[in-house]
């Protein structure tokens, strides 16, 4: 699959570390939950995060040895309390982002199956939701998945 062209968010603004040295590419891995009902799950960015308050979907960066499945597995039961079933995690598309404070390489999963309640262990706010999405502000990083998503139907 052709890797689309990264994505700029706020080009307006300056980028930390930018000094003619390329900045580290840091790893992310991102659920996209989707239930039953065609829904998938946003959350908010919590206080005292770059873009607080702007939702996106959930994940976080992956630490050393860690693939992204497990990264993912990790982050969803650290910030939402479920537990993704491996089975039901499937690897869909990446996305560059050059966000003013760092280079992000998001790798976007669909998750399918888990188990528990959702617990907002964040202090993070979340909804279910369908397209076209009236939760604002979204986070740019997760704008090129609602895009997909209404590709894919």
């Amino acid at each position: 699959m052709t890797q689309p062209p990264p994505l700029v968010a706020d080009p307006h603004l300056p980028r930390a570390g930018v000094d003619g040295l390329a900045r580290p590419v840091v790893e992310v891995a991102v659920g996209v939950l989707l239930d039953a009902q065609g829904q998938f799950l946003l959350t908010t960015r919590p206080a005292g995060k770059v873009y607080a308050g702007y939702w996106e979907f959930p994940g976080g960066k992956l630490e050393p040895g860690e693939t992204v499945a497990q990264a993912l597995m990790r982050e969803l039961r650290e910030e939402l309390g479920i537990q993704a079933l491996p089975d039901a995690i499937a690897r869909w598309r990446e996305q560059l982002v050059d966000y003013p404070h760092a280079l992000v390489r998001l790798h976007f999963c669909r998750v399918t199956a888990w188990r528990g309640a959702l617990q907002m262990r964040e202090g993070q706010r979340h909804a279910w939701s369908r397209l076209p999405v009236t939760l604002s502000p979204i986070l740019p990083g997760a704008l090129p998945v609602l895009q997909w998503l209404e590709q894919d139907g």
